[in-house]
């Protein structure tokens, strides 16, 4: 099909060529500029992305790994389930200090088939300043079933004070809360029970109670 005479200028088909529709150079440039960037601030993303997998990134997960002072971990006070509850601090938050044996009365009471043994284990605690009791025959809950050294009884508020100083005096005996009140404590001899604590070793143990363990710079409190 020929072009009519009249038609002219840029679109008239001369020969076997025809116009084409071209976009502009400017356009293609700054589509190209555009595409760059996009690709640009993806890979830039995913590169961050791997970085915080691999440093365990974030910032609330560095603040819980803070913690304490030398890398100690978060601390659970115990507040909630009221766990940790020990003897009742003193004035400025100090703990209390550990009563001594003139401050702790104990109840001997036999639980063996041995006579006499109550008898000569309270006079020997009292020689050690102890104040003595009641000096029996085991309950019946305790008599003849006392397979061990022996056992200390006391209120829960005596295990971290009267029953820790008795236990200096016997100290494989295992030490048990029950419910009761008072400061008074029981010492049941078991089958296996050969004498107290040698006095010096005894006395040493008290020694380190009452000396606090000294905390180390940067260490957990």
């Amino acid at each position: 099909m020929l072009t009519p005479p009249e038609m002219g200028g840029p679109y008239r088909i001369k020969g076997t060529k025809y116009p084409r529709m071209r976009r502009s150079r400017r356009r293609r440039r700054v589509l190209a500029l555009l595409g760059a960037v996009l690709a640009v601030a993806v890979v830039g993303w995913g590169t961050l992305q791997l970085v915080d997998a691999f440093t365990g990134g974030g910032e609330e997960e560095k603040a819980v790994q803070a913690g304490t002072p030398g890398d100690c971990g978060p601390r659970d006070t115990g507040a909630k389930s009221g766990e940790g509850k020990g003897r009742e601090s003193g004035p400025g938050g100090k703990p209390a200090e550990l009563p001594s044996p003139g401050h702790v009365k104990v109840n001997v009471l036999n639980a063996t088939a041995r006579t006499g043994l109550a008898q000569k284990t309270a006079d020997e605690l009292e020689k050690r300043g102890f104040k003595i009791g009641k000096v029996d025959n085991a309950p019946a809950a305790y008599d003849k079933k006392v397979r061990g050294e022996g056992v200390l009884l006391g209120a829960p508020g005596t295990v971290d004070g009267e029953l820790k100083v008795l236990g200096t005096q016997l100290a494989r005996a295992e030490p048990k809360a029950v419910e009761r009140k008072g400061a008074v404590v029981d010492l049941i001899i078991g089958d296996e029970f050969r004498g107290l604590t040698e006095p010096a070793e005894a006395k040493a143990a008290l020694k380190a109670l009452a000396t606090p363990a000294k905390t180390k710079p940067g260490a957990c409190d």
